[in-house]
């Protein structure tokens, strides 16, 4: 060295001689080996780690496709319901409307049954003051031209007949 150092005094040769020792007593013991086995022990057990987490990511792969699956069939049960449920709706809407239909016409066939009944009614209470009404009249105007006992059995007799064919 140059600068007047002597050679044992540089850390550079320190350096290298640890260097040169250290590889020495790595071939010596055959160290190489032992690290060697180490490194494929290691490399070993990652392979092992990776085809486990191959076949955990199968496993979960299949899972999720089979609840995919699942998923999809429940939306499909849960449409199926409800396109079931309007069908019953609409269904249960046109007995509830022909319900009402058959309610309403049977109410009208009632309330006209009644309305003619008043009317025949109306229609034979009428007949009837009608009746009376001529029969009075009539008695009235006979009564005044028939005088005595004929006239009064002409009356009777005519108030007998009528009253039968009236009624």
């Amino acid at each position: 060295m140059a600068s007047g150092v002597p050679f044992y005094m540089d850390p550079t040769f320190w350096v290298a001689g640890s260097f040169a020792v250290f590889v020495g007593g790595v071939v010596w013991k055959k160290a190489h080996k032992n690290i060697a086995a180490m490194l494929d022990e290691r490399s070993a057990a990652i392979r092992a780690q990776l085809d486990e987490a191959q076949v955990l990511r199968e496993e979960s792969e299949k899972l999720l496709h089979e609840y995919q699956r699942k998923r999809r069939d429940a939306e499909k049960e849960a449409a199926d319901m409800v396109a079931q449920a309007k069908e019953d709706a609409k269904i249960m809407a046109k007995e509830a409307k022909a319900d009402i239909e058959a309610m309403v016409a049977r109410r009208t066939r009632a309330a006209e049954a009644k309305i003619a009944q008043a009317e025949a009614h109306a229609v034979k209470e009428v007949k009837a003051v009608a009746v009376n009404a001529a029969v009075e009249a009539a008695s009235a105007i006979l009564a005044d031209k028939l005088k005595g006992k004929e006239g009064g059995a002409l009356v009777d007799r005519s108030i007998t007949e009528m009253d039968s064919k009236l009624h």
